[in-house]
């Protein structure tokens, strides 16, 4: 009942007297798993649709940041993966998911110089991910369990280190790390400079059928500002459409965005590959995100799952693909 009165004062409020923020503040990562945001702000499709309300991208490089800022209410809608938002939303950070945004996008490679032919040559190794926490560090702690490793956090001898994204290739240059589960187009970006692929986006989980990436939004603010909401949420759509029909031209606005936050620029080849690898979608399969929540308890980050119907709300989404 709630959702569908949320739902209906989405549709139907008058703008002006619905509407309270004159900013909206959406974070972002610098990966191909997020797409549909980094084109969104470089084709100016959420400014497009959000009139006079003023734009404010704020970056981050992992979802612990990203959790933090919705924590200290310091950004509205945000690019995060259901690991982090699952975590985030069960220590009752008032955040909700009103969108897929990306499936897959993540391998696993290692350093050429490192013997590793698959998960059960990570014993002993260290591994990199983007976080604790992470769904690429959720997703590691599995492949490891079903390999019978154990991470060292959890008496086993895999060491799971945290390094943000961009910063993975100076780790492995440095020998920092021998391995590295990530996102793309920083798994793409270490091949093209010397790493292995190790299990390809398939082979992470599920077959690659997995949401790897969500839109989320801060509950209060879109209760709120129910047009801004509907706004971003029509720019999200409009950059996927964008992706799917202008490859060469979403190509550039990706590796336009992404040096704009990193200044590292993936060229061509790298990013065709990162793309190849990620499915850019609204989508959400429930069954999967499910079942995801009972990997993040099993790996440990939490004790029980979400309520999926309290956690996700795909409503509004519904109702503007009609």
């Amino acid at each position: 009942m709630k959702k569908a009165l949320l739902l209906s004062a989405l549709l139907t409020l008058p703008f002006a007297s619905a509407q309270k923020a004159q900013v909206v503040r959406v974070g972002i990562f610098p990966n191909v798993t997020h797409a549909a945001g980094l084109v969104a702000v470089n084709r100016g499709l959420f400014s497009k649709e959000l009139g006079g309300i003023k734009l404010e991208v704020k970056e981050f490089a992992n979802g612990s940041q990203i959790n933090e800022a919705f924590a200290a209410g310091a950004i509205d809608f945000a690019y995060v993966g259901p690991g982090p938002a699952m975590n985030a939303f069960m220590r009752g950070v008032p955040i909700q998911v009103i969108a897929g945004a990306a499936q897959a996008g993540a391998v696993l490679v290692a350093r050429s110089d490192v013997k590793i032919n698959g998960v059960r040559g990570l014993r002993g190794k260290r591994v990199a991910v983007p976080t604790r926490g992470s769904t690429q560090d959720i997703s590691l702690r599995h492949l490891l369990k079903a390999n019978g490793l154990k991470p060292q956090d959890a008496g086993g001898d895999v060491v799971i280190v945290p390094i943000d994204p961009a910063n993975m290739p100076a780790a492995f240059a440095a020998k920092q790390v021998d391995a590295a589960l990530t996102q793309e187009p920083w798994g793409a970006l270490l091949e093209a400079q010397g790493a292995k692929l190790v299990l390809g986006q398939k082979a992470i989980w599920n077959d690659g059928k997995y949401t790897s990436t969500v839109l989320v939004g801060n509950t209060r603010f879109m209760k709120d500002n129910p047009q801004t909401t509907r706004a971003v949420l029509q720019g999200h759509l409009n950059a996927i459409a964008f992706i799917r029909k202008s490859n060469a031209a979403a190509q550039k606005a990706l590796s336009d965005q992404i040096f704009e936050i990193t200044r590292q620029r993936p060229d061509r080849d790298v990013l065709f590959k990162a793309l190849a690898r990620t499915t850019v979608t609204d989508a959400i399969d429930l069954g999967t995100l499910e079942e995801y929540a009972q990997l993040n308890r099993e790996a440990g980050f939490a004790r029980d799952v979400p309520d999926l119907k309290k956690f996700v709300n795909l409503e509004l989404l519904q109702s503007l693909k009609k």
